[in-house]
């Protein structure tokens, strides 16, 4: 970043002529303090975003450009065209609405400056907030979600108030059109590898009333969290399922063979379901544990690069456990051979099927998820070859394989 860097402030409006006057006039006053801390240029742009009332007009102030969308196109949509007009080497945005301090974007731009490429004003981490429960809750949970799948620590994850190095951009795009802008650019910027820091703002009440729906809006911003993260780790949402339904099944299996071994010889209604619900706990675990590895072979594959850790964020086995699959499918597929081997000759001998059944069933387990397993290891042994033929053919033709 150069010494005296330039900063464009990106304002989205849309029917905000109440308070579009006063932000600007907050924006534009801190031209002193960026400039202390290194910012010597000040680009200040207003997207009215198909506004009906005076909004346009009462941005048109000096050192103010306006650019207007003749219809609504969304939140996230007048953010990227104001982005895409943007001249400085840093690029800022907060709301009209008068909620976020821009008298903090020197101490913003002090950290992207410095070390950060993703700099956040953080609501949630410690600064006098005015936010309704209803939202502070929402936003706890949205921080904890995209915390969960990125496997790094995040307060605020949906703020509005943000300041980047423009060529951060690239790596963040594509974004969404709507509300969702936000939370969305937290998830790209934290797989992408960005250097994201929070830095703690205070946030008001706004003026005017809001635009956004708690309930539409929180389960789309939930959606679109999940939907984004399955992009870059498919493992580290598919997999926690399936591992949830493998050890779903491991616990009721654990149960009935306790109840053998202390003598109950014959199950009731509620037996029987536990039994059903292990066979498909156990069965659709796997399945999604091996999705989910699969996925992140084919994400590899088309971003070209190294197969993501999975599940945890780092390596549990060495070599991964996906490798082990092979002997493993085979080894349960024997087991269930075996087990139904026995099962027809205990039959044969006279048991009735009243004591049978429950063998055949974990033997019809044991063969599913061992051809499960058998089917997943070939998939992605001929995934990881492709994932890394680019990189064995420039060996070959630099003479390093010989």
């Amino acid at each position: 970043m150069t010494a005296r860097a330039s900063l464009t402030v990106v304002i989205p409006a849309l029917n905000e002529e109440a308070g579009i006057a006063a932000i600007l006039a907050r924006v534009l006053a801190t031209r002193a303090p960026l400039a202390a801390c290194g910012v010597a240029e000040l680009e200040v742009i207003v997207v009215d975003d198909g506004s009906t009332d005076a909004t346009a007009a009462r941005a048109a102030l000096d050192g103010v450009r306006v650019v207007r969308h003749e219809r609504n196109r969304g939140y996230g949509a007048a953010l990227k065209t104001g982005l895409a007009q943007a001249s400085g080497d840093l690029v800022a945005f907060l709301d009209a609405d008068g909620t976020y301090p821009p008298e903090h974007l020197p101490d913003l731009c002090r950290r992207a400056l410095a070390d950060a490429e993703v700099v956040i004003g953080s609501r949630m981490a410690g600064a006098d907030s005015e936010m309704p429960l209803t939202r502070f809750v929402g936003n706890r949970v949205f921080a904890g979600l995209v915390s969960l799948l990125s496997n790094q620590r995040v307060y605020d994850s949906a703020s509005g108030m943000r300041v980047l190095r423009r060529t951060a951009l690239p790596r963040l795009y594509p974004l969404p059109d709507g509300l969702n802008f936000t939370p969305i650019m937290s998830v790209r910027a934290l797989h992408e590898g960005l250097r994201v820091v929070e830095v703690p703002i205070p946030y008001s009440e706004r003026v005017g009333r809001s635009k956004l729906s708690v309930v539409r809006d929180g389960l789309r911003f939930a959606e679109s969290i999940v939907w984004s993260a399955l992009g870059y780790n498919p493992a580290r949402v598919l997999g926690l399922l399936g591992l949830g339904g493998v050890l779903a099944a491991a616990a009721i299996g654990a149960g009935l063979v306790a109840a053998r071994l202390s003598g109950v010889t014959t199950l009731e209604v509620w037996g029987v379901a536990a039994i059903f619900a292990a066979l498909v706990s156990g069965v659709a675990g796997v399945s999604l544990f091996n999705l989910a590895v699969t996925f992140n072979y084919l994400v590899a594959l088309f971003r070209r690069q190294p197969v993501r850790a999975g599940i945890f964020g780092r390596p549990l086995f060495d070599p991964p456990l996906d490798r082990h699959f092979g002997w493993m499918g085979l080894a349960l597929i024997v087991v269930g051979l075996a087990v139904a081997a026995l099962a027809l000759a205990l039959g044969v001998r006279g048991w009735p099927i009243e004591r049978l059944w429950l063998y055949l069933v974990g033997s019809a387990l044991f063969l599913l998820v061992g051809l499960q397993l058998a089917i997943s290891w070939a998939v992605m042994r001929i995934l990881e070859e492709l994932a890394q033929r680019d990189r064995l053919v420039a060996e070959d033709l630099r003479g390093e394989g010989c």
